[in-house]
């Protein structure tokens, strides 16, 4: 048996090269197929907000493009590369909870939000899990849109293998991946055995938000890491490759 394919979908900003250099590193031959394109819209975070939320690394590059100054707000991330992110760029962050998705953030803000204003700054696909969850623990909640998450031109080529089963294992970092996924394989044609190869393929899901939406669309999921990241992904779709 040769080494398995692994098919990546992490937009082609550097996350992806990282997640594909990691899988070589473990004798996996990747497969790069962008699922995500970022446009920024050219918006910056309000000033005037008692807490701030960002939600990816991206966000804090749009955010430090648009030169934003968070005031006294108490500057919260989604999870430790988001932190990590931001306090290079200078910001200091005081928040980031211990589950690294949106119900983590609302769980560990919702006792200190009421009567407070939040902005959360993030892609145009947000969840409403985050700001819902805020404004019934009485927070004034406002949203900026830093940017656009859509499908590159001429993806799907991870589908194509899996129809032809000579997929090992796909790699879905968002529940926006699994639909752009599912979007390219009808593009090309090829919807209807992508799903059937897909039965017979480690599915991996990064959290619980990806893993609902990749149940909702009709795909086994196999695999969904402790701790919501890529690196977490990687190992875990490793160790059920190697049963």
């Amino acid at each position: 048996m040769g080494e398995p394919t692994v098919a990546v979908f992490r937009p082609d900003d550097g996350r992806l090269e990282d997640t594909v250099a990691v899988l070589e590193s473990y004798g996996v031959d990747p497969v790069p197929d962008p699922m995500l394109e970022i446009e920024p819209t050219g918006a910056t975070p309000r000033t005037d907000a008692d807490y701030a939320i960002v939600t990816s690394t991206t966000g804090v590059e749009r955010a430090v493009a648009g030169e934003w100054d968070p005031g006294t707000a108490t500057v919260c991330a989604i999870g430790p590369r988001t932190a990590a992110a931001l306090e290079d760029a200078g910001y200091a962050v005081a928040v980031v909870p211990e589950e690294y998705t949106s119900s983590g953030l609302v769980e560990t803000l919702e006792g200190a939000v009421d009567g407070t204003r939040v902005e959360i700054a993030r892609s145009d696909h947000g969840s409403s899990v985050l700001p819902e969850g805020l404004e019934a623990a009485g927070a004034y909640v406002h949203e900026t849109t830093l940017y656009r998450l859509v499908r590159p031109e001429g993806s799907g080529e991870s589908a194509e293998l899996a129809a032809a089963g000579e997929l090992d294992a796909a790699l879905f970092t968002s529940p926006l991946t699994v639909e752009h996924f599912l979007d390219a394989a009808d593009a090309r044609g090829v919807l209807e055995g992508a799903l059937e190869g897909l039965t017979e393929t480690v599915v991996a899901a990064i959290g619980e938000p990806t893993r609902e939406a990749a149940v909702d669309l009709g795909l086994e999921v196999d695999v969904v890491p402790e701790e919501a990241t890529s690196e977490a992904l990687v190992e875990a779709v490793l160790a059920e490759l190697e049963n």
